[in-house]
């Protein structure tokens, strides 16, 4: 797949999870996943509403000028039907802002979560001396945060800042700032973990090149 960040934003990136974990204790993997499902039935429900507002609009124009029930007129109102459903499935296909239009929010936050999980096991976040891996993922298509730490975070990471790391990363996503995102991302969790013993080496863990997949 193309890669989602430049060169350069990946260094920085690597560089500044490397100072994070070293000022925290943690070890951090960060991830950008293009979509974590497929959502098979998005095209689907383009088609529906499309199909939906052309066949009203047959109607429509049927009431407006009654008498024209020839059989030419009902074919294209089949045709028209059928081409203007089968028109929005392929916008769907092609621009994600269009099929983001047919997901159900609820349904998006389940799947990017479950991506994430299936990516913590993966790539073994959770074998870390005292459970201390924290996974930052970003879905693209689905414009979702998840923050996933490991049980030995428990303590040092509450839920309330890490509501809080999701929302500055947010507001960054929605200017369409991904690399920003990520190094707000890091910020929060600089800022909301206790500082690492004074002078206490711990080994990296776990890598600190970033995760970029094109997901299902």
């Amino acid at each position: 797949m193309k890669l989602i960040l430049s060169e350069q934003e990946r260094l920085q990136l690597d560089r500044r999870v490397a100072d994070v974990e070293k000022r925290t204790g943690a070890q951090i993997v960060l991830a950008v996943i293009e979509r974590s499902d497929t959502y098979a039935e998005l095209p689907w429900k383009a088609f529906a509403l499309g199909a939906a507002v052309a066949g009203l609009g047959a109607v429509l124009l049927d009431l407006l000028w009654p008498g024209g029930h020839s059989s030419l007129a009902v074919l294209f109102a089949m045709v028209s039907t059928l081409a203007t459903g089968a028109a929005c499935a392929l916008l769907c296909v092609g621009l994600p802002k269009f099929a983001r239009f047919f997901l159900d929010a609820h349904r998006a936050e389940v799947e990017v979560r479950q991506y994430a999980q299936s990516l913590f096991l993966s790539r073994e976040v959770f074998a870390t001396r005292g459970r201390i891996g924290v996974l930052l993922l970003f879905s693209m298509f689905e414009r979702q945060v998840i923050l996933l730490p490991d049980s030995g975070m428990g303590k040092r990471l509450s839920g309330e800042a890490m509501r809080g790391i999701v929302a500055r990363m947010t507001t960054a996503l929605a200017a369409g700032q991904i690399g920003r995102s990520l190094e707000n991302g890091l910020q929060g969790l600089e800022e909301n973990l206790p500082a690492w013993a004074a002078g206490e080496l711990r080994e990296n863990e776990l890598p600190n090149a970033i995760v970029e997949e094109k997901g299902p």
